[in-house]
């Protein structure tokens, strides 16, 4: 997964509790994500036949890679995100150990920009799929009607 990795003009202090709730909102989107792209998978197997038209062949194969290459990214940032939330008794423990606490940190920071990219990458493919699908139906129903005595 490539990312592009900014400096924050500005830093926010993340609180322990900030963050637990930042880690679980995560886990909650992407465990809905997963589900959904069971749907995107049933869709796809579906529509098989008007996706792999001559017409729109690699256009609906650049899609589904695509959708498969952010399948498995979204299995990598639930481990992430999983991993991250277990370690968070690194702030809590009331032991100061500010390296560790520091990583913790730039660790949530690094999860915050992935994400974001992440769900502007999955939005852009599931969109591109739906009117690939959309535009597949049109002309399914436009041939029906046609073909109709």
């Amino acid at each position: 997964m490539k990312t592009i990795h900014t400096q924050a003009k500005h830093t926010e202090w993340l609180s322990a509790e900030d963050m637990h709730e930042a880690s679980k909102l995560w886990l909650s989107e992407l465990s809905f994500f997963k589900e959904e792209q069971f749907f995107l998978e049933d869709l796809i197997k579906s529509y098989t036949l008007q996706l792999i038209d001559k017409n729109r062949f690699e256009a609906s194969k650049n899609v589904v890679d695509r959708l498969s290459q952010v399948v498995k990214q979204t299995e990598v940032l639930y481990n992430a995100v999983t991993k991250h939330e277990k370690e968070l008794s690194i702030m809590v423990d009331g032991i100061d150990e500010l390296e560790k606490e520091a990583n913790y940190k730039k660790e949530h920071r690094n999860l915050i920009e992935l994400i974001g990219e992440f769900k502007k990458r999955y939005q852009n493919v599931k969109a591109e799929l739906f009117d690939m699908v959309k535009i597949a139906l049109k002309e399914t129903k436009l041939n029906k009607l046609i073909d109709k005595p």
